[in-house]
């Protein structure tokens, strides 16, 4: 949720679509930033995915997982947390792998 200042009530900007794995949904969002461009990034744990939410999008985009739980390069066993380096690459936090993955995604 999104509230602005004086608000009385926020703006879904991501997921509010019931509990799922479509990429109108999350399931168990854990984690976020928000880059430069306003872009809402969600380490989405129910579905082992980060996604990606532009603002004023209706839907989001899986950014790294997403290929159910397992321990792939590809995949991701339960992510904890996300985070950018000032070169913009996304380490997510696989807490089910014991590992720390980075992703170049721009």
């Amino acid at each position: 949720m999104k509230w602005n200042k004086g608000a009385k009530e926020g703006i879904v900007v991501a997921g509010g679509q019931g509990q799922g794995n479509a990429l109108t949904q999350l399931s168990c969002p854990l984690e976020l930033s928000v880059d430069t461009l306003g872009r809402l990034y969600v380490v989405d744990q129910g579905n082992h995915r980060v996604m990606r939410w532009a603002q004023g999008a209706t839907q989001g985009t899986v950014i790294a997982g997403g290929n159910g739980a397992g321990a792939g390069a590809n995949e991701f066993n339960y992510p904890t947390g996300l985070s950018f380096d000032r070169h913009g690459n996304l380490y997510v936090a696989d807490r089910n792998n014991a590992r720390v993955q980075r992703f170049s995604i721009e």
